[in-house]
């Protein structure tokens, strides 16, 4: 019955660039395609990944990728089933699952690379030790009109520190939520998707830090749903070498046109040719819809920048230009602070921002 509430969450497939530009996603939300994750699981390897060096682990890893890319692109073209591949002992999924937990006794997950060793209790900026905690998960009706309703997964922790984040309690605050193992989180995952969502969303906070969980409760899970990576997309190469062999949409936040504002709002450094480089590479790994928080006095700093690299870079994506912004956490504080953020985001910006949008030749309606 949730169509009743959201009419559009049906409506949005008449469109014909989001039916060609969600076409793998919608495939597998139909269940006409096996999600990535499940292809993943069917590659083998002869490698004992427990036994394997780090090194030797990448070079399985890549090697396997290739397989991966094969099998995916027959299976797209309806050349291949996934039936027609058996299960293997040993698979490119447990390759990646050694892997991510090699890289969290050093953590390097988002870009920060803080390198402490989180199995051992140490934390890094993002505020988490190895421990995984859930704030909430549910049926979410207020993400873009085809995600609708998205199985959502609230993470704690962030390794962004937004002074305006809406999110604070939860991001900020780590301990929050409960903890969660890789089962559990793969139980919650299959409960969410027989109950009708349309795919599995890893947000939080944020999920990069999460890595290690997630990946390895794919190995618990077997059912077909689309796996959505809702981030920040501060991720290092490292987790984007993991991650673009699972996900199957990818739902990133491009906040900001420079790193100034990044450093200043969000306390990150070389924010933008960061997450330039994980846009170039997820645009080429499955679907995706790129968010854009309009930010009040940001219109020509950050807003036109944003836009205009998505036009000339990601114009295979969807763009969905938000107006939901609030002054919330410490702007709301200590507004003497940020004074320019202090305030919703006007009209006149909203409209200059939805002009240049029509003028670029972004697709932005359709999913808000």
């Amino acid at each position: 019955m949730w169509f009743i509430f959201r009419p559009d969450a049906r409506i949005v497939w008449r469109y014909r660039e989001v039916k060609e530009r969600l076409g793998w996603y919608k495939a597998v939300m139909d269940n006409k395609m096996p999600a990535k994750y499940l292809i993943a699981k069917r590659v083998p390897t002869d490698l004992e990944p427990s036994t394997a060096t780090l090194s030797e682990l990448w070079r399985e890893h890549e090697k396997l990728g290739k397989v991966f890319m094969d099998m995916w692109g027959k299976i797209r073209e309806g050349e291949a089933k996934l039936e027609d591949y058996q299960v293997p002992s040993r698979s490119f999924l447990d390759v990646k699952i050694e892997i991510v937990k090699r890289l969290l006794e050093e953590c390097v997950f988002c870009e920060r690379r803080c390198k402490v060793n989180r199995v051992k209790g140490e934390k890094g900026a993002c505020g988490l030790d190895a421990r995984t905690r859930v704030a909430s998960w549910f049926h979410h009706m207020g993400e873009e009109a085809p995600l609708v309703p998205s199985g959502t997964i609230f993470f704690t922790g962030c390794s962004f520190k937004c002074v305006f984040c809406q999110n604070w309690d939860i991001s900020q605050y780590p301990e929050n939520g409960v903890e969660v193992t890789p089962k559990e989180l793969a139980s919650m995952a299959e409960v969410l998707r027989k109950e009708g969502v349309r795919n599995i969303n890893y947000v939080g906070g944020n999920p990069d830090q999460q890595l290690h969980t997630i990946i390895e409760s794919l190995k618990y899970m077997n059912i077909n749903v689309p796996l959505l990576w809702n981030s920040n997309f501060y991720m290092t190469e490292e987790a984007m070498k993991i991650l673009i062999h699972v996900i199957d949409i990818w739902l990133p936040d491009f906040k900001y046109g420079n790193n100034e504002c990044a450093q200043r709002l969000s306390g990150v450094p070389r924010y933008f040719e960061v997450v330039t480089r994980n846009l170039h590479t997820a645009s080429k790994y499955g679907d995706m819809i790129i968010r854009h928080l309009v930010l009040p006095g940001h219109l020509e700093c950050c807003t036109k920048p944003v836009l205009k690299w998505i036009a000339e870079h990601c114009s295979n994506a969807l763009v969905n230009i938000m107006a939901q912004y609030r002054p919330e956490f410490l702007v709301r504080k200590f507004p003497e602070k940020w004074p320019e953020i202090y305030s919703r985001v006007s009209s006149e910006e909203m409209h200059q921002a939805y002009k240049l949008a029509e003028k670029l030749g972004i697709i932005y309606k359709p999913v808000s």
